[in-house]
């Protein structure tokens, strides 16, 4: 049996509620879905892996607000039902030097830490970005979903370092969340 894989891609197409951070000429929500894309090819070239996309297409819309859009990528991965959720993200903040790779999970000591530290370190050896650590986090996403979910902040749009491997690297970002996988099932 493959394994199910659930991407999420963090956010909606500019135009719609719940966009994603801007800086440097980059929108998150246009880095998430190229990298969800990017990934669930690698994926489907698996034979191991079954994958779904959150946003299957560029300017899919998922919910009418904020929580409706969480709520609706939650729903898709349950009802599926996923084995893993992995959901996508590009981080900002208002100290431009601020750069690096974050994961966030629901809890410590879960399977989805363990699959959180293999997917840090893939990222960070494929890209070359700062390894920021963990965090255990209550964000929706992370606490609704029935299977292990890890959220991704693979790098900061308003940092010039981080932005150009957002921009230039996105394959890479996906090869590191597969080659995560890999390492985190034994495959590799």
């Amino acid at each position: 049996m493959a394994i199910k894989i659930f991407i999420d891609q963090g956010h909606n197409p500019t135009g719609y509620h719940n966009t994603g951070a801007v800086g440097n000429g980059l929108f998150e929500q246009d880095i998430t879905y190229q990298v969800g894309v990017y990934l669930k090819e690698l994926l489907d070239n698996d034979p191991r892996f079954e994958v779904r996309l959150s946003r299957p297409i560029a300017d899919t819309v998922l919910g009418t607000s904020n929580s409706t859009s969480l709520a609706e990528r939650v729903w898709l991965a349950n009802r599926w039902p996923a084995d893993y959720f992995i959901s996508i993200h590009a981080n900002a903040n208002f100290n431009p030097q601020v750069n690096g790779t974050e994961m966030y999970i629901y809890r410590y000591n879960s399977q989805a830490n363990w699959l959180a530290e293999k997917i840090m370190s893939g990222i960070v050896d494929v890209v070359g970005t700062k390894n920021n650590g963990i965090f255990a986090r209550a964000l929706y996403v992370l606490r609704n979903t029935t299977m292990p979910a890890v959220l991704a902040e693979l790098a900061y749009v308003t940092n010039q370092a981080d932005a150009q491997k957002l921009r230039d690297d996105q394959y890479q970002f996906a090869y590191g969340i597969y080659l995560g996988l890999l390492r985190y099932f034994g495959f590799e």
